[in-house]
């Protein structure tokens, strides 16, 4: 019941953030969200909702100019989403790039961290490589994990940023689509979508045990 009481008020102060102040709010948040979990799915769906006219009172406005609700405001919200998220990420893997692993062991807790999640995060890069990143943006739960270890791993600066790009924007494009698709019944999506979260959740330590698993079995198998 707490933790059910929480999601709600956070969810609530999402909403009312991107109700008052529209674009500047979804750039904020999704680019808090590159380096720290900031329920960009929330963010993006309601964006598409109040782009698609759903809530009364509530614009899309650009520098004081009212953009028009439909095709381009949705389009508006979701660049927002794209570019915040993207000059986010770019922050997470300069972090990780000049402070390495040493800092983010130290401070891991304040960025939501830990040494077991950089453990994980290491073994995704080692088995997908660059592509870990694209993955990453693109995976629930995952995404906000991935800036800060892509940094320690010295990713690419380059290719690391076009991929972080492309996914961000297929991300951005694609929940405030729905957003923009469902309108005022947007809380019925994201109640859903919490499930679909669990599952990937449990995928994804899954995955990481059988990779565990595997890397032991070669281990007790190789001659010494």
């Amino acid at each position: 019941m707490l933790v059910a009481s929480i999601l709600s008020g956070i969810t609530d102060a999402i909403t009312s953030a991107i109700g008052d102040y529209g674009l500047y709010a979804v750039f904020l948040l999704i680019l808090i969200d590159a380096v720290l979990p900031a329920a960009s799915e929330v963010v993006m769906v309601y964006a598409g909702a109040v782009a698609a006219g759903a809530f009364a009172g509530q614009d899309v406005v650009l520098f004081g100019r009212t953009i028009d609700q439909g095709v381009t405001a949705y389009v508006a919200m979701a660049l927002a989403g794209t570019i915040g998220y993207t000059i986010g990420s770019i922050g997470g893997w300069a972090i990780g790039l000049y402070g390495g692993r040493p800092y983010v062991e130290r401070h891991g807790r304040w960025l939501h961290l830990d040494t077991d999640k950089l453990d994980r995060a290491e073994r995704w890069f080692e088995r997908w490589e660059s592509w870990a990143v694209f993955l990453g943006r693109v995976t629930p739960v995952v995404r906000s994990f991935v800036s800060i270890p892509a940094g320690v791993m010295e990713a690419p600066f380059v290719r690391y940023t076009m991929l972080t790009l492309a996914g961000s924007t297929i991300w951005c494009l694609a929940f405030a689509g729905i957003g923009y698709a469902v309108g005022e019944r947007w809380e019925d999506f994201h109640h859903a979508f919490r499930y679909v979260e669990y599952v990937v959740a449990a995928a994804i330590v899954a995955g990481v045990a059988w990779l565990v698993l595997r890397y032991r079995r070669r281990r007790l198998h190789s001659p010494s």
